[in-house]
Parts: C-alpha cells; sequence; structure tokens
C-alpha cells in the first residue's frame, strides 16, 4: 500500500511517499527559513504563498525519488490542522484535488499525531501505552497514548510553547531565526549553570507548562549586563546554555512525574524542540537511570515532514477510515480530534 502525504502546516514544504504504513520512500523537504529569517519568524501569508509555489516540485521530487507515479498511489493523506490557516489550506486543496482527479481515497490527518507516528517509523517496536511529550514551536504537549488513536490528556503549556520561548529569547538577543538550533548550537560548550533560572510550574504537581515568565527572566538578565558583558560572546553563550537547561529540565520534571504517577515506564518525544541536543541527552541519559524506556525519533523526523503524516494516515486508513472532500482546515486541532 503507498501513500502519498502533504504536510504544510507552518512553513515547511514537506512531502512523501510511504510503504506500508512504515517505510519512507521518498521524504521531501522544502524550508522557508532563509525567507523568514529577515522578519525574524514566519509571516502566515508569505508561507502559504510560497506553499503554492513550492508542492509542485515537491512532489516530483517525491516521486522521481520513489520511483513512483500517482498510478501506484492508493491513499493521499494530508495534514489538516493545527497550524495557520492559509498553509493548511494549501497542502488540503493539492490532496483534494489529487483525490477527485485520480479517484483515490482522501485521509485528513491531525498534525500532533502525526508526530506520534514518528516514533513508531523510527520505532517499529514501540508499543502502547506510553508517555507521549510533544516538543515544538507552536506546542507543548504530555499525553498518555492508551493505545495508537486513544489518548489522555494530561497537560499542556499555558502560554508560550517549548519551541515558541527558543525563537522569542533567539529574537531579543538577536543571536538569529530560528533560535532553537542556534541556542543549542551556542549552549553546547557553555556554563549552564552560571545564570540561575527557574521553568515556570516547574515544581507543581500538574502536567501544565509555562515558560513566559522563564523568557522575562532571560531577558531581565540580559538587559542587567554592561554593554562589554553583552559583547561577551562567552557570557552570553553561557546565559542561553542556563535558560536551556531551564526548558529541558522543566519538560523532564514534567515527565517524570507522569511516569511515576501512570506507572508507565515507557516515553516517546516529538517536535522540532525533540531535535535539541541538551533535551535528547538529557532524557537519554534519565531515561537509562530511572529504567525508562525513551523512544527519540532521529532529528529529521522531529520537525515538521511528511513521512509522519503518511505513516499515521496509512494507520487509520487500515481501519477503513476516509474523510470527506469538502474538511476544511482547523487550525486549533487538538490531539484526538480530526
Amino acid at each position: 500500500m503507498y501513500c502519498l502525504a502533504i504536510e504544510t502546516s507552518c512553513d515547511d514544504t514537506c512531502v512523501a511517499i510511504i510503504k506500508n504504513g512504515n517505510t519512507i520512500l521518498s521524504n521531501v523537504i522544502s524550508s522557508q527559513i532563509d525567507i523568514h529569517r529577515r522578519f525574524g519568524g514566519v509571516v502566515p501569508e508569505v508561507a502559504s504563498r510560497r506553499h503554492l509555489e513550492y508542492l509542485i516540485p515537491a512532489l516530483e521530487q517525491a516521486f522521481q525519488q520513489a520511483n513512483l507515479t500517482l498510478k501506484n498511489i492508493d491513499l493521499i493523506a494530508v495534514t489538516r490542522g493545527p497550524g495557520l490557516t492559509g498553509s493548511l489550506l494549501m497542502g488540503l486543496c493539492m490532496g483534494k484535488t489529487f483525490s477527485i482527479l485520480h479517484q483515490k481515497p482522501f485521509i485528513a490527518v491531525n498534525h500532533l499525531e502525526g508526530h506520534l507516528f514518528a516514533s513508531r517509523l523510527d520505532h517499529p517496536d514501540i508499543t502502547p501505552p506510553f508517555i507521549s511529550l510533544i516538543v515544538s514551536g507552536g506546542h507543548t504537549e504530555l499525553t498518555v497514548v492508551q493505545d495508537w488513536g486513544k489518548y489522555v490528556h494530561l497537560g499542556r503549556t499555558r502560554d508560550d510553547a517549548a519551541g515558541e520561548v527558543f525563537d522569542k529569547v533567539a529574537k531579543y538577543l538577536k543571536i538569529g531565526y530560528p533560535g532553537g538550533p542556534l541556542i543549542d548550537n551556542r549552549a553546547s560548550n557553555a556554563n549552564p549553570t552560571r545564570f540561575h533560572f527557574r521553568g515556570g510550574l516547574e515544581d507543581q504537581e500538574n502536567y501544565d507548562f509555562s515558560f513566559s515568565g522563564l523568557k522575562t527572566a532571560v531577558i531581565r538578565a540580559y538587559d542587567q549586563l554592561s554593554d562589554s558583558s553583552k559583547k561577551d560572546e562567552k557570557g552570553i553563550n553561557d546565559l542561553l546554555a542556563s535558560f536551556q537547561q531551564s526548558v529541558v529540565r522543566t519538560l523532564w520534571k514534567k515527565t517524570i512525574r507522569a511516569v511515576k504517577k501512570t506507572g508507565i515506564r515507557s516515553v516517546s518525544l516529538g517536535g522540532g524542540v525533540a531535535a535539541n541536543s541538551s533535551l535528547r541527552s538529557l532524557f537519554s541519559q534519565k531515561g537509562f537511570q530511572n529504567n525508562i524506556k525513551v523512544y527519540l525519533p532521529s532529528p529529521a523526523l522531529c520537525t515538521d515532514n511528511a513521512a509522519m503524516i503518511g505513516s499515521c494516515g496509512s494507520f487509520h486508513f487500515s481501519f477503513g477510515r476516509i474523510s470527506p472532500l469538502d474538511l476544511e482546515p482547523d487550525p486549533q486541532l487538538r490531539l484526538g480530534d480530526v
């Protein structure tokens, strides 16, 4: 069974072809980072227009890499939400058009659920139940995966998402965009204990996150530096490392609290922030120390991609689910909804 998958929830134009739900034949990602860098963040109108420009070349490349044509495709899976409305609309329109013209089943996919299936692509042995932590630019969510398609929400961010606060700190300190990988790189050889920051709700007995206060604390610490200190690259790197450690520590504390509460000793990570080297190192180390199995997708499958959408769509199609063609984008879609 061959699935053509399209993902356009934000600013990456992604097309993939998946075989039998778990084999990646092609996984094309056309990035818009260089376009949005000058704005310091994603401009929704620009992103949607670029999707329109990039989609056909990405589709052609995906078919070429897979050595297949549309005649070989059995179903079409497309991200419905959450995300930017205009961006989502571009992918949905393309998927629906192919579905109608070539008489292929159409499957709408939840972007967040797609991140769950990214772990399944890299780790075929992963089986529910497990704890899922999705950390990205727009989402920070902790969930119990009782079974594929059956999810129990534990907590989410009350304000800024983890990836969002990385970008905002980077923008204020004028170190570039996107903030996540730039901070990760600059913090790699820095001192993460030089500055002391606390993650919001870090020690509260719940599963929610709050990073807005941490962002303010980092900005205040930077503003209090002398002009010469602001030009000291080592000092700024220490500040960034201390900030990053606070985020990662908070993510781990909430996750281990969920593990202890539920008794489930398997954890899966997903989303762009899951590519962060400090986060991956801490979760791997702490997981080993606490006898917890930690499933980390490869960095390429942590960031937005269509392979995870194809895997998720193939799963739902195997149970006979087909989406109506009048389905519209849902930028606020919650995990478990389609």
